[in-house]
């Protein structure tokens, strides 16, 4: 089988397609991938690090305003289409799978117009652009949450989950808290606020920093690379010994793996990798991305009993901690937000996203 991946700008576009390929190569060794991302998206480094073969087309956004950008954007999307066809009839495909992100948009129309059977998958609960475009003309389409079902064509859409989700679930963690210096027989929070960190949360647990010192459970800071540094110069509490700061953890799926309950950002992936190790969480949504999805993504977990939720305009030291003191300090109410985290997890969703492929490719 040849299958070509194409997903871009952010690694919750990224790593479900990785994940889904680890998947289908159990599966069938032979299938040779090729991967179609953006020249300058974070999906040139990332991919090639993997050994998967690597193509490049030149895209950008469009602006929510009227811009003459828009032109721009509108004839790099044709040019992107024309290249992705000589992509495609080079290769020559069984199937594309489009993740999200602009370059996927090129290149699953471009297989659409060539009548090659494509697939997409929609991480968030609120459908991306490219993919509601992208739908009409889709094979087959998964979604990772129940209401987005209805913001696709009517019984094209069906919920697989995401694949990281099931890539994380079956890892193997060593990590021990020992290696950073706290205990293995504590209690752990762990906050963080995706790979760059997010400027609102830092602010948020340095001023809460005195408390959490004094709490009987041990707490991991995750500042971000570029605000570490920020982060301490802004400090007037030093952490105590249950406290660590630290400016990054590359191996975070482990790391998760070992915690009681986590503080992040409401992201597709984040809430993948939090609902299949079953974690509480409390998740901040950021105001700053398109439909406002990641509190829609939030809310889907609040419903279901498996997190809290705190708005960014009301994030502060006092909420954070009341927060984190609901989850830590009573067992009753983690115990029961673990459970429905793991109830709400799929676990197999790379499997079901497979056999939404073949089921594309046998149609």
């Amino acid at each position: 089988m040849k299958i070509i991946l194409s997903g871009g700008g952010t690694g919750g576009h990224i790593y479900p397609a990785l994940a889904l390929a680890e998947v289908i190569k159990k599966h069938e060794p032979d299938t040779q991938f090729l991967y179609v991302g953006s020249e300058r998206g974070v999906e040139s480094n990332i991919v090639p690090a993997t050994g998967m073969a690597f193509d490049r087309l030149t895209v950008q956004g469009f602006k929510r305003s009227l811009s003459l950008d828009n032109v721009k954007t509108v004839s790099l999307f044709l040019k992107a289409v024309r290249e992705a066809k000589k992509i495609l009839k080079e290769f020559q495909p069984d199937v594309v799978v489009g993740t999200g992100g602009y370059v996927s948009g090129a290149v699953v129309y471009a297989a659409q117009r060539l009548h090659i059977p494509t697939v997409i998958h929609e991480q968030n609960s609120i459908a991306g652009v490219t993919n509601k475009f992208l739908s009409r003309g889709a094979t087959r389409i998964g979604v990772a949450f129940d209401v987005a079902l209805s913001q696709f064509p009517k019984g094209k859409a069906t919920v697989v989950g995401n694949p990281r989700a099931q890539q994380v679930a079956s890892l193997k963690s060593n990590f021990s808290w020992r290696q950073i210096g706290l205990r293995d027989d504590k209690q752990t929070l762990l906050i963080f606020g995706g790979s760059q960190g997010a400027p609102a949360i830092n602010l948020a647990v340095i001023d809460a920093l005195e408390t959490f010192n004094q709490r009987s459970y041990q707490v991991v800071f995750v500042t971000g690379p570029k605000r570490y540094q920020n982060v301490l110069d802004r400090m007037t509490t030093q952490p105590a010994e249950n406290v660590r700061i630290l400016p990054y953890i590359d191996n975070m799926p482990e790391v998760m793996a070992q915690t009681d309950a986590i503080v992040a950002r409401a992201g597709a992936t984040s809430i993948a990798e939090i609902t299949a190790l079953g974690i509480p969480s409390i998740l901040i949504p950021s105001p700053f991305v398109t439909g406002d999805h990641q509190t829609k993504n939030a809310q889907s977990l609040v419903d279901a009993g498996a997190a809290l939720m705190i708005s960014e305009p009301s994030l502060s030291a006092i909420t954070l901690t009341q927060a984190a003191d609901t989850l830590l300090l009573n067992d009753k109410v983690s115990e029961a937000m673990a459970a429905q985290s793991t109830k709400i997890g799929v676990r197999d969703a790379g499997e079901r996203l497979y056999a939404l492929i073949l089921d594309a490719i046998g149609e």
